[in-house]
């Protein structure tokens, strides 16, 4: 059996970061250090910072006074800044930089009077954050039937922003609905697009060529993760998401010749390593396990000043 690992997977730059910040936080600050939200979806990674001292929650409430309070990868709304703030917390932002630019743009957008359309999907903890910017004047879509059911006061001014873990291709029938319904909405440009989620969706793509089986590692709750499992799907392979090596199926591994193996952008490598592992012990024969080519996607983001400059401890 033939073994294809994708290239790139795994960790972004956003998700490398904020667990960095969690992790220097504890060692600058020492535990506890609270968390508001999973700081990324997946379990590992949360269980691992859990163990070190980190408290997840979802309520600036819940922090005593005093103590510090980091906000999560997926951004928050003004509104949980504003708890924090009465709470009198000491706060560090993890928000990855590329949703915080989706924040600014909301934000400006709405100084200018106009109306927004959010692609997204409903209940996920980034897209409550990016709403909670303009409450006023944001409108969420998830399909072009969303876009159908609009009532826009003034469709003259009307801008569009998305979910940074959705992609070009995840967006472009929504995108395209908006334009032929509101041919004068500001639509994104291609780089307010989270580059990770689609260097990960083109990663996928060259598998489905090759793999009749492709294995996504990822959590449950992983709004990009699911987007690779579906990708795969479409393009004609076997796809199933898997949060550790366990959840793997002997069944889905007969009369498989190549099977794809990739990560979400919250999912740690060593879990790749484990899922390679477990379909060695579950395969008949030899399995050979190779890699596309690498593929180094050149960006990184610094820690926030608290944690770079040791005057602001």
């Amino acid at each position: 059996m033939r073994v294809l690992l994708a290239s790139p997977r795994g960790f972004c730059a956003g998700v490398d970061r904020a667990i960095e910040i969690v992790e220097h936080a504890l060692e600058r600050f020492g535990p506890p250090v609270y968390v508001r939200h999973e700081i990324v979806h997946n379990r590992h990674v949360v269980e691992g910072l859990r163990a070190k001292g980190a408290i997840f929650i979802e309520d600036p409430a819940d922090v005593p006074a005093g103590s510090l309070l980091i906000y999560s990868a997926h951004g928050v709304a003004p509104s949980v800044r504003q708890a924090a703030e009465q709470a009198e917390l000491r706060t560090i932002d993890a928000t990855c930089p590329l949703v915080t630019k989706v924040h600014v743009e909301a934000e400006r957008f709405a100084r200018e009077d106009f109306h927004i359309v959010l692609a997204g999907h409903a209940g996920h903890v980034e897209v409550e954050g990016t709403m909670g910017h303009a409450p006023d004047r944001m409108h969420l879509v998830e399909s072009v039937e969303d876009v159908q059911r609009l009532e826009i006061p003034h469709p003259e001014r009307l801008a569009c922003l998305t979910q940074t873990t959705l992609s070009v291709d995840d967006t472009k029938d929504i995108v395209d609905a908006l334009r032929e319904r509101y041919p004068e909405i500001r639509t994104p440009r291609k780089d307010d697009i989270c580059y990770a989620t689609q260097n990960r969706q083109n990663a996928v793509k060259q598998l489905a060529r090759e793999a009749d089986l492709i294995l996504v590692v990822g959590a449950p709750e992983s709004s990009n993760s699911n987007r690779l499992v579906e990708l795969a799907a479409k393009e004609g392979s076997r796809s199933y998401l898997v949060e550790n090596a366990d959840d793997i199926d002997p069944s889905w591994l007969s009369d498989t010749a190549c099977v794809g193996v990739t990560a979400g952008a919250s999912a740690p490598e060593v879990l790749v390593t484990e899922v390679i592992e477990r379909i060695r012990s579950l395969a008949t024969g030899d399995v050979h396990v190779e890699s596309m080519p690498a593929v180094d996607e050149g960006v990184t983001f610094q820690l926030p000043p608290e944690l770079r400059n040791p005057s602001h401890a």
